[in-house]
């Protein structure tokens, strides 16, 4: 590895499986020291021994938690904001409910942790922040996804309002829009179908490219995201698809 993250401190959400956890191993790996957060303590015991990486459970839906934990780690250099939920449904299967949790995790989690730990961020002369999106947003439309895209929509208004007012404080802010990816959440939406097999068919024909997208390669985003080959970039919503917005 290259040690483009040698040096600086990260923070994860849910990184106990699938991207969370891609992103923690790929940042250690690139030399940051991490903590990788996550609400379930058991899918974070596989972290605990590798080196750079300490781990912390956190509910991102805990305003005081985030900012607990933001007042003892002090000034961080990246913050990837990954915690998220997929609803299945169109408009006229989601609940008042379903809306509100949805918004709860996939945007209200990101608004508070920035929130808690941008100013030491800035008062430390700036770090780059990195939200975890989708092709599901504004930038496409996909079939019974509609609070979860409307979330992800949310979430590059989000990334594009936080990189335009701390543009000139250090501040980068960019969004990650990855198409359909392996990860364990995608099995069990696929195993909760009657035909799980003819289910991650219809899946993988999604994309163009004929497969899914790996964890390792949404991390490798995020590795350049974070690090200083991306000092110019900012504000962006970088797409992963396998060709699904083409």
């Amino acid at each position: 590895m290259s040690q483009r993250l040698a040096g600086k401190t990260a923070l994860i959400t849910a990184a106990g499986q699938g991207i969370g956890r891609a992103c923690a191993l790929a940042f250690a790996a690139e030399g940051a020291s991490v903590i990788a957060t996550d609400i379930n303590l058991q899918t974070l015991e596989t972290l605990n021994a590798e080196t750079h990486i300490t781990t912390r459970q956190l509910d991102v839906t805990d305003r005081e938690a985030i900012h607990a934990l933001a007042a003892e780690l002090g000034a961080l250099d990246i913050l990837a904001n990954i915690a998220g939920y997929v609803h299945l449904g169109s408009i006229l299967a989601c609940s008042e409910d379903d809306w509100d949790f949805s918004f709860t995790l996939n945007v209200r989690s990101m608004f508070r942790t920035i929130q808690a730990f941008l100013p030491a961020m800035l008062a430390a002369g700036g770090g780059s922040i990195i939200n975890m999106a989708s092709v599901a947003s504004s930038l496409s439309g996909l079939p019974d996804r509609f609070i979860y895209g409307t979330t992800k929509a949310a979430i590059i208004g989000l990334t594009k309002s936080v990189a335009r007012d701390f543009i000139a404080q250090g501040v980068r802010c960019n969004a990650i829009c990855p198409g359909t990816v392996q990860t364990p959440s995608l099995d069990d939406r696929i195993n909760a179908f009657d035909d799980p097999v003819e289910a991650r068919k219809q899946f993988i024909a999604r994309q163009p490219m004929g497969r899914l997208g790996t964890t390792a390669e949404i991390a490798a985003a995020a590795v350049y995201l974070a690090s200083d080959d991306a000092a110019y970039t900012t504000g962006t919503a970088m797409v992963l698809d396998g060709g699904i917005t083409l």
